[in-house]
């Protein structure tokens, strides 16, 4: 599963979570920092990402269009890049069975393991 990591967490999750989710990336290094949510929607579909934010509109965005791309909604509130870091790293075995599941469309990812 490759995450595509938006504005909105850290870039420096990409090298934290390198070793479960290989060829990840964030939008800043894929030139996309600036970019509309429908352009980064598209690029995710494109390249064989699931997107993972704290906004909302890409869940809706989910609704809208369905998969690909899968999105993975990081709900924590205000919390640190190691905080989010720690939930992924709980979730794996879930990200794993969602990117494997053809319907799902997104996945939320939180303070406890659902």
């Amino acid at each position: 599963m490759k995450l595509l990591f938006d504005h909105n967490l850290s870039y420096k999750l990409v090298g934290r979570l390198a070793e479960l989710f290989p060829y990840s990336e964030h939008i800043r290094n894929v030139n996309l920092h600036e970019a509309d949510d429908d352009t980064v929607w598209e690029y995710a579909r494109a390249n064989g990402f699931a997107i993972i934010s704290k906004d909302e509109d890409f869940h809706q965005l989910s609704f809208l269009y369905g998969p690909p791309p899968k999105v993975v909604w990081v709900r924590l509130g205000n919390c640190t890049t190691a905080d989010i870091e720690q939930a992924v790293r709980r979730h794996h075995t879930d990200l794993l069975k969602f990117d494997a599941n053809e319907e799902g469309a997104f996945l939320v990812v939180g303070n406890k393991r659902t």
